[in-house]
Parts: C-alpha cells; sequence; structure tokens
C-alpha cells in the first residue's frame, strides 16, 4: 500500500509538472485511431537477467485494464505464440502485425523493451529501464511510447548510531530481496505509462485530451 500511494502521488505530480504539451498533441494516432483492444507482447529483454522477460510480461496487463483498454489473457496469448513459433517480439517490432489483427482481433500491440534491470541489496535499490511502444496493428503506426528509469528505493532507516545503521543493512537487505522483479516492474508501469490517454472503456475517454503529457524519457526514484 505504501508503494502504490508513493507511485500515485509520483505520477502525478510528474505530469502535472512536466510539460505544457497536452496528451493530444503528443499522442495524436491514439486519439484518431481509438484503439480499444491491446495485445501484450512478449518483452524484449536486453539484459542479463533471465527471468525479467517472464516476470515483467505478466505486470503489463492490469495497468492497461486499468487504463480502460480490453487486454488478451498474457497467458493465452503467450501460449499461442509459443505455438505459432512467434515468442520473439523482435521480429514484430518493426515489422507487420495484420495477423494479430486478423487472428485476435487486436487494434493494437504493446511492446516492451528491457533495457536495464539492477538490483543493489546493500544499497536497497532496484533499477528498471524500460521503453514502452504502443503500435496499431491497423496501419502500422506508433500509437504511443514513452521510456523511463525508474529507481525503487527500498532502504530502511530505523535509527541512528552503530547498531542502527547494521540493524538498517540488514532490514534493507530483507527489504530487497523481498522486492522482486514482479512488484518493481509493476510500479515501472504504474509511473511510466500515467499519461497513456485512457481507453475507450473508462470513463474519462477522451476528455483526457487536453491534459498535459509526460517528457518522453523520465528518470525518477519512488520509495
Amino acid at each position: 500500500m505504501k508503494y502504490a500511494i508513493v507511485i500515485i502521488l509520483g505520477a502525478f505530480f510528474m505530469v502535472s509538472c512536466s510539460s505544457s504539451i497536452t496528451r493530444g498533441a503528443q499522442y495524436p494516432k491514439m486519439y484518431e485511431e481509438k484503439p480499444a483492444s491491446i495485445v501484450v507482447m512478449p518483452p524484449i529483454n536486453q539484459t542479463n537477467s533471465v527471468e525479467a522477460k517472464d516476470y515483467f510480461y505478466t505486470t503489463m496487463y492490469i495497468p492497461l485494464c486499468e487504463k480502460g483498454y480490453y487486454v488478451f489473457s498474457p497467458y493465452l496469448t503467450m501460449e499461442m505464440m509459443q505455438t505459432e513459433s512467434a515468442y520473439d517480439s523482435e521480429m514484430f517490432l518493426t515489422g507487420s502485425l495484420e495477423q494479430f489483427k486478423n487472428v485476435l482481433g487486436a487494434d493494437a500491440a504493446m511492446f516492451t523493451i528491457i533495457k536495464s534491470w539492477q538490483k543493489s541489496t546493500v544499497g536497497g535499490k532496484i533499477t528498471v529501464g524500460v521503453e514502452y511502444v504502443l503500435r496499431s496493428t491497423t496501419s502500422g503506426e506508433t500509437l504511443y511510447n514513452r521510456e523511463g528509469l525508474i529507481t525503487v528505493d527500498t532502504s530502511i532507516n530505523t535509527g541512528g548510531g552503530l547498531l542502527g545503521s547494521l540493524v538498517n543493512l540488514a532490514a534493507t537487505a530483507i527489504n530487497t530481496a523481498l522486492t522482486d522483479k514482479i512488484v518493481a516492474g509493476r510500479m515501472c508501469n504504474v509511473y511510466v505509462l500515467s499519461d497513456m490517454p485512457v481507453g475507450v472503456y473508462n470513463p474519462s475517454f477522451e476528455k483526457d485530451i487536453n491534459e498535459p503529457a509526460g517528457g518522453k524519457y523520465i528518470k525518477a526514484t519512488v520509495k
């Protein structure tokens, strides 16, 4: 709960204080094509963390649903892609997406590129760098694109002095170990996708066109 509150407040602050450009001006094609359904593509993992791809993939469903989009089940989608030998999203990042329109009926495909994933148990920080690319399955155009480098601060401070420092160090190590890839992934999603225009199933659909858009690249620390 503590993380959720900080993220929401941080996202609100970031969107409010970023730039004067509106979402309609920064993401015009989102309002032109009005995608209603999204297929989440398996993440493109550019890090040495092999598990990051599968862990991060499971975190995309909820934030997109909360944005007001119909999201195809990640598990069923992954099974279909593995069956069709299409598990590597790299081949579709700049290629045709017609098959996802024809087979699934998806209006858009969400790609995520994991560029960095570092976990410092001693320092109490998890840093995640991810780029989000939403492409239309009809026109092939990029509807939404944003990149973020989000650091999750898991450090704990229980008091001063030598004993307090040792306690803090141990508590931080435990807390960092418990804040796994799924939690860090969720926090990154919520923060970076905060300015993504909402979908047709959200009450604010097309009402957010004049709201401020965030920067195309953001770097932030959340606790």
